[in-house]
């Protein structure tokens, strides 16, 4: 009998999530590596509107 909805034994959850959490870091870092590459892209570098310009600007001088 479940008391208040609770079983006896505990319903796993990260044993069959696992893909999808390994699927989703990978996911965030491809993402995040082509967002730098897209930053840092000829077209891009010398934007104003890019919020990296002045990094990139300072890291191209070193």
């Amino acid at each position: 009998m479940a008391f208040l909805g609770l079983r006896k034994w505990p319903t796993p959850v990260l044993r069959p999530l696992w893909p999808f959490f390994a699927a989703s870091g990978i996911t965030y870092f491809l993402v995040a590596k082509a967002q730098d590459i897209g930053v840092r892209s000829e077209g891009f570098r010398n934007d104003p509107r890019n919020p990296y310009a002045a990094q990139i600007a300072k890291e191209e001088h070193h």
